[in-house]
């Protein structure tokens, strides 16, 4: 007879197990996306027919939902459909990253580098490490997404875990934990500046610091890694000793030790990275260097520097894999580092064809408008409901949350929210650094479980290299107990932060009074 304190256990098996089902019995997740799209067009239609008293923050004009499936849009959308899909984003990101580390896969450098760490990293730490270094990621724009997560399941597997935990891991660290980072980077100066805007709103001469949640993310991260090791180590990874991993894989990667001649070809290897950095930190030093932004800042939105992060990835897996393979033997000619991009790109077919449809499902449901009404709608709600503040703080973290299962980006979300949300809450006293922070935990803990996040079926493709049978549940199923911690914990953990009355950054305030 189970004891009391299984019976919940058994009970939060059971729930995700159902999520697992219910989720890999929806279709393909490319034929998911055109359902959504046809979803979208009849959608637009429908909603088309009706007239709306809401302002889009965007244009300061009516809100007006655009029909799909007039003439007008449908030609527009067959006209621009070669370009939605060469221009999307994550195509390029991943393809450029996946070359690089194509080659230094194929030759052996991670593989050998994997065996090195692991000979003098204690076991029980690579989960607190992985989530370390996906949170560490942010500050790479997308990088974690390319190149943390499916490393996270190869350092599993190479250690004889399974290798999904790592994935899950990973995922929790670079996606879950999204606006929690020990290092700055360009998501704060980017939404800083939609906040500042909003705030100008009722009070023009208003600024802020670009680093006015610092304090809060930093400690943050704290908070993640301590949540995402718990949760990998006593939840997910327990229920996935039921999921097997494919036979002809099922054996971890041996784990003797390098040979010498390894050993000497990771020493060159290494050597050349360290070389490589070294002289991308000279070049990038003087206050001139051509690395820098407009304003001087390396890591700005929009600084060569960061612009730069994927092609950097590519040459830095790229040249330790090439003095890797010709030092251990496994290059004897270019064909070899041919081969081995080739081999990357060809494990990338399936994620093509996926991301061909969400880019058409994305550019549709953008141009509909319909992301921007149920923005409005939703800000709309939580006002009328006239919450006291900290209720008012939670009410906008969910909403947030909520929305961001729809519209992934956090800078689109962000300028559709803050003219709303900034200026309403400073009404109430409530500062805009305090509102900006309440942001940035809703749009954090819920992108891992929706589909609709373009780098999602991507983690799918991650899994099924281990566990054919992975699907869109899977992923879910693993990552749901991450989210609903992470929402729950975070949230407590921002209100008791205000009532401590520590400071949420740089030249930060909790309170707003209309005699700044």
């Amino acid at each position: 007879m189970a004891t009391p304190t299984t019976r919940p256990q058994q009970q939060a098996r059971g729930t995700l197990a159902a999520v697992e089902r219910i989720g890999n019995a929806l279709p393909d997740p490319a034929v998911l996306f055109i359902v959504l799209l046809l979803a979208v067009w009849i959608l637009s239609w429908l909603m088309s027919l009706f007239s709306y008293d809401l302002i889009d923050p965007r244009t300061q004009e009516p809100l007006v939902i655009i029909n799909q499936l007039s003439a007008g849009a449908m030609t527009q959308f067959l006209s621009s459909m070669v370009s939605t899909f060469a221009h999307f984003h994550p195509i390029g990101v991943v393809l450029v990253a996946m070359m690089g580390i194509g080659v230094a896969e194929h030759t052996g450098f991670i593989n050998t580098g994997l065996r090195a760490m692991l000979g003098v990293t204690a076991r029980w730490l690579l989960t607190p490490m992985i989530i370390l270094v996906g949170i560490v990621s942010h500050t790479a724009a997308d990088a974690g997404y390319v190149l943390v997560i499916p490393l996270g399941g190869i350092i599993f597997h190479a250690a004889g875990r399974h290798p999904l935990a790592g994935i899950a891991a990973a995922f929790a660290g670079v996606s879950g934990g999204f606006s929690a980072n020990f290092i700055p980077s360009a998501i704060d100066p980017m939404l800083q500046g939609i906040s500042q805007s909003a705030a100008q709103i009722i009070a023009p001469d208003v600024t802020l610091n670009p680093l006015n949640n610092f304090f809060f993310t930093a400690t943050s991260s704290a908070l993640i890694i301590a949540l995402g090791w718990l949760i990998t180590d006593r939840v997910v990874e327990p229920r996935l000793r039921a999921t097997q991993v494919d036979k002809d894989i099922a054996e971890p990667t041996e784990m003797q030790a390098p040979s010498p001649r390894e050993r000497t070809a990771l020493r060159y290897a290494l050597v050349s990275v360290a070389a490589a950095c070294a002289l991308l930190a000279w070049s990038a030093w003087p206050t001139d260097s051509a690395w820098r932004g407009a304003s001087g800042s390396l890591t700005e939105s929009g600084a060569p520097l960061m612009a730069s992060i994927v092609p950097l990835i590519f040459i830095l897996f790229l040249l330790p894999g090439v003095v890797y393979g010709v030092a251990a033997g496994t290059v004897k000619s270019s064909s070899d580092i041919i081969a081995g991009m080739t081999k990357a790109m060809g494990s990338m077919a399936y994620y093509l064809v996926i991301m061909f449809f969400i880019a058409q499902f994305i550019y549709a449901f953008s141009q509909s408008n319909l992301g921007v009404l149920l923005a409005l709608e939703g800000a709309g709600a939580l006002q009328t409901m006239g919450l006291p503040a900290p209720l008012t703080i939670t009410g906008m973290v969910l909403l947030t949350a909520l929305l961001n299962l729809f519209v992934g980006s956090a800078s689109a979300k962000w300028a559709l929210l803050a003219p709303i949300f900034v200026p309403m809450l400073m009404g109430l006293g409530i500062s805009p650094d305090l509102t900006q922070a309440a942001y940035r935990v809703g749009d954090s803990t819920t992108n891992i479980i929706t589909p609709l996040m373009p780098y999602f079926p991507l983690v799918v493709v991650y899994c099924q290299r281990y566990v054919t049978k992975a699907g869109i549940g899977t992923v879910t199923a693993m990552m749901l107990p991450y989210s609903i911690t992470f929402i729950i914990a975070w949230t407590v953990f921002l209100l008791v932060y205000w009532g401590l009355g520590i400071p949420l950054g740089l030249q930060s305030e909790y309170s707003w009074s209309s005699v700044h």
